[in-house]
């Protein structure tokens, strides 16, 4: 993804992205013992390149992306830059993988947040926190 990297204003996002990269993904890989991925994507307003750390979910080569910011009352910010730009990267370990956002909504929906709380079950405990229904996004492969 080209432009100008903008890293996390979050001192322990960006220190985990940094590790996570400059290791090919083979060290600040987990969040509270559970496998994560970084997701590359453009800024809503700023158009700058933002990473961020996300649990691992992942189900044929599709992963979720959960905006949950921990049950928090708001989105978090990447939540806005995926519906203003929904081509990411995914990286998972050392391999790269382009995709296009789509946020979830109804069985669909249903079916994958059933796979991000089995994947890492704070998700449950997140979404009893906050009247928000969670958006999720499945990061769908780019074909070519």
């Amino acid at each position: 993804m080209d432009g100008e990297y903008a890293p996390s204003t979050s001192a322990r996002s960006r220190k985990q992205v940094a590790e996570f990269e400059a290791s090919g993904g083979t060290r600040a890989n987990t969040m509270r013992g559970y496998p994560i991925v970084v997701v590359t994507m453009l800024g809503a307003r700023s158009g700058k390149v933002r990473k961020v750390p996300l649990m691992r979910v992942e189900h044929d080569g599709q992963f979720l992306a959960v905006a949950s910011l921990g049950g928090a009352p708001r989105h978090p910010e990447w939540y806005h830059n995926l519906r203003a730009h929904p081509h990411a990267q995914v990286q998972d370990g050392a391999g790269v993988v382009a995709t296009t956002a789509r946020e979830l909504a109804g069985e669909e929906r249903a079916l994958w947040w059933d796979r991000a709380v089995a994947a890492f079950p704070d998700y449950a405990a997140y979404q009893r926190r906050t009247a928000r229904q969670i958006p999720v996004f499945v990061l769908e492969p780019d074909e070519g």
